[in-house]
C-alpha cells in the first residue's frame, strides 16, 4: 500500500504536534526516543514529513540529545535543522500562500531560529569552542539579539579579550533590562566607570520604592574592580548595616574577599564562617576560605570543609581547590596540582585553582610552568596582590631579580602604595644587597601605615635579624601580638629569645606557635633544639635519633607523593576523601 503522509485525520494532533508538547512537558527522553524514529521514517520516505515538520523534529531531537549533556551530538543535529530551515525559507518565498487557514498555526508554532543558535552557542562553550560559540551569535544581527544572547555575546567577548564589543554587549543588557546586576558587574571589571554604569540604573531606582541601595552597591563594586579594598570594605559594611540588607550571603561573601586581598587574615575567615552560617549551602569563596585555614595550619578544618563541599557539588572548582589546600600544606606536592588541575578543568576562570597549580608547580622545581599560572591568574585578577606576590616568589627562585624588581615596582605604581604593596617592593629589595637600605625605608613606611600587617612584620624581623639587632627585633615582635595570634610570629620571636639567651621564655612562645599550628616544622626543630641544650649528657644519642626521623619523614614524604602521582594516573577523583 502507497504510505500516506502523517497528517490527522479529523480534528486530531499530528504526530509531530505530540512530539512538540511532549517537549513542552519536559518529557526529554521520550521526545528523544519517538523524533529519532520519525527522522529514521522521514529518511526513508522523503514525502511522509513537510519541511516544516522536519524542522521541528530536528530541532526537539537536538534539545534532548542537549538535555542528555551530549553537546556535539546536538550541535550535528541543530546544524541539519537550521539547514532544513533555509530550505523551508526558500520554499515559502517561492510559493504564495493559498490563504488556507492551516498553514498560519504551523508556521506559529515553530520553534525560533534564533533560539536555536543560542542552543548552539551554548554547546560550543560547553565544548569549549568559544570561538564558534561568538561566531554563531554574531551572525545574529542585533536588532534580533534578545538579553541572554547579547549577555552570554559579553562574557564570550571579555574571555576572549575584546573588550569593546564586551562594553558593548553588557551596555545592550542594561538597555533591555536595567537591573541586570551581573551586567553591571561586567561592565564595572572592563573599568566602565561607576558614575556612567549608575546612569544607565538612574530611572528604575527613582520609579521603584526600595531600590535606593543600589546606587550604593554599584558604587561598592565599581571600588572593588579598581582595586581600592579600603572604600570597597566601608561602603560595603555601610551597605550591610542597612536593615533591609543585613545578613545578605553575597555581600559578606564580597567583604570577606575583600579582607583576604586587603590582609586583613582574620576579619575574612570572620565573615566567611558568617556567610557559611547562614547559607550551609555556600559554594562561592569557600576557596579562599579554605586556603586561610590551610594557611593557619587548620588541616582538619580544611579537610572537613573539602568533604561537605564535595556533598554539595563536585562540578564546581572550589571544592577541589580546598582539598588542593589541604594535600598543598601537608607538603603533597604533586596530588595538589593534580586537585588544581581538575579544578581549572571545571573553571578555566578559578584564580585560586591557578594559584594552587602554579605554587605546585614551582615547589616542585617546574618554576617556568608555574609562572604560566600566575601570569594567567594576574589576567584574571589585575587586582589581586596574590597573583603576583606567587609571580615574583618565581622570580627569585629562578633568580632573576630584575624582573622580580620590575613586576614589583609595577605592582606598586598600579595598585597604589599600601602597607602591602610595600611590603612586596621591600621583600625583593632585601634579595639584592645593593638595596637594603631601601628595603628598610619600605618596611617603616608600611608599618607606619599597618603595625599589625603579619608580612611587613616577618620581612623587618628578618632584616633586624641579618642586623643582628635582636632586642630591636623583640620589641617589634611583642608590639605586633599585643593584638594577635600568629604561629610565625610567635615562633620568629622564639628565635630571637635564642639569640639573647631568654630561653625559658623562647621554649614558651615555640610551645605557642605549635598550638596555633601542630604542623610547623620550624617551631618543632627550634623546640627539640632547645631541649637538647637542656640535656647535653643525652645529646650525642639524640642527634642518631634525629637523623633517622629527619630521614624517615623524607622517606615519608616521597612515598606519600608517588602514591600521588599513582594516584592521579589513575584518576581515582573520589578516592580523596
Amino acid at each position: 500500500a502507497p504510505s500516506r503522509p502523517l497528517r490527522p485525520t479529523g480534528g486530531s494532533m499530528s504526530v509531530v504536534e505530540h512530539v512538540r508538547e511532549m517537549a513542552a512537558a519536559g518529557l526529554h527522553s521520550n521526545v528523544r526516543l519517538l523524533s529519532g524514529l520519525l527522522l529514521t521514517m522521514s529518511g526513508n520516505n522523503p514525502e511522509l514529513f513537510s519541511p516544516s515538520q522536519k524542522y521541528q523534529l530536528l530541532v526537539y531531537h537536538a534539545d534532548s540529545l542537549f538535555h542528555d549533556k551530549e553537546y556535539r551530538n546536538a550541535v550535528s543535529k541543530y546544524t541539519m535543522a537550521l539547514q532544513q530551515k533555509k530550505a523551508l525559507s526558500k520554499t515559502s518565498k517561492v510559493r504564495p500562500s493559498t490563504g488556507n487557514a492551516a498553514s498560519t498555526p504551523q508556521s506559529q508554532c515553530l520553534p525560533s531560529e534564533i533560539e536555536v543558535k543560542y542552543k548552539m552557542a551554548e554547546c560550543y562553550t560547553m565544548l569549549k569552542q568559544d570561538k564558534d560559540a561568538i561566531a554563531i551569535l554574531d551572525g545574529i544581527p542585533s536588532r534580533q539579539r534578545t538579553p541572554k544572547i547579547n549577555m552570554m555575546l559579553a562574557n564570550l567577548y571579555k574571555k576572549a579579550g575584546q573588550e569593546r564589543s564586551s562594553v558593548t554587549s553588557y551596555k545592550e543588557v542594561l538597555r533591555q533590562c536595567p537591573l541586570a546586576l551581573d551586567a553591571i558587574l561586567g561592565l564595572l571589571s572592563l573599568s566602565v566607570k561607576g558614575a556612567e554604569v549608575a546612569s544607565m540604573t538612574i530611572n528604575i531606582i527613582q520609579s521603584i520604592p526600595n531600590l535606593d541601595w543600589l546606587s550604593v552597591w554599584i558604587k561598592a563594586y565599581a571600588f572593588v574592580h579598581t582595586g581600592d579594598n579600603t572604600r570597597a570594605i566601608n561602603t560595603i559594611c555601610s551597605l550591610e548595616k542597612k536593615s533591609l540588607l543585613r545578613d545578605n550571603v553575597d555581600l559578606l561573601g564580597s567583604l570577606a574577599d575583600l579582607y583576604f586581598r586587603a590582609g586583613d587574615n582574620k576579619n575574612s575567615i570572620l565573615k566567611f564562617e558568617q556567610a557559611q552560617m547562614l547559607d550551609p549551602y555556600l559554594i562561592k569563596g569557600m576557596d579562599v576560605y579554605g586556603y586561610l585555614l590551610a594557611r593557619e595550619g587548620r588541616l582538619e578544618d580544611v579537610e572537613n570543609l573539602g568533604c561537605r563541599l564535595f556533598n554539595i557539588s563536585d562540578q564546581h572548582a572550589e571544592p577541589w581547590v580546598v582539598s588542593g589546600c589541604h594535600s598543598f600544606y601537608s607538603k603533597r606536592y604533586s596530588r595538589a596540582l593534580y586537585l588544581g588541575a581538575k579544578a581549572i578543568q571545571l573553571n578555566s576562570n578559578s584564580v585560586q585553582a591557578l594559584l594552587l597549580k602554579g605554587a605546585a608547580l614551582r615547589n616542585m622545581g617546574r618554576v617556568q610552568e608555574a609562572i604560566i599560572h600566575f601570569r594567567e591568574a594576574i589576567r584574571l585578577a589585575p587586582c589581586r596582590l596574590d597573583c603576583y606576590e606567587g609571580l615574583i616568589e618565581c622570580y627569585l627562585a629562578s633568580n632573576s631579580i630584575r624582573e622580580a624588581m620590575v613586576m614589583a615596582n609595577n605592582v606598586y605604581k598600579t595598585l597604589g602604595a599600601n602597607a602591602q604593596t610595600l611590603t612586596l617592593l621591600a621583600t625583593v629589595c632585601l634579595e639584592d644587597p645593593v638595596t637594603q637600605e631601601k628595603a628598610k625605608t619600605l618596611l617603616d613606611k608600611a608599618l607606619t601605615q599597618r603595625p599589625d600587617y603579619i608580612k611587613a612584620v616577618v620581612k623587618k624581623a628578618e632584616l633586624l635579624s641579618r642586623e643582628q639587632k635582636y632586642e630591636d627585633g623583640i620589641a617589634l615582635l611583642r608590639n605586633a601580638l599585643a593584638n594577635q595570634s600568629d604561629c610565625v610570629l610567635h615562633r620568629i620571636l622564639g628565635d630571637f629569645l635564642v639569640a639573647v639567651n631568654e630561653y625559658q621564655e623562647a621554649m614558651d612562645q615555640y610551645s605557642i606557635a605549635l598550638s596555633l599550628d601542630p604542623n610547623d616544622q620550624k617551631s618543632l626543630e627550634g623546640l627539640q633544639k632547645m631541649e637538647k641544650e637542656e640535656s647535653p649528657t643525652d645529646a650525642t644519642q639524640e642527634e642518631d635519633v634525629d637523623d633517622m626521623e629527619g630521614s624517615g619523614e623524607e622517606g615519608d614524604l616521597e612515598g606519600s607523593d608517588s602514591e600521588a602521582a599513582q594516584w592521579a594516573d589513575q584518576e581515582q577523583w573520589f578516592g580523596m576523601q
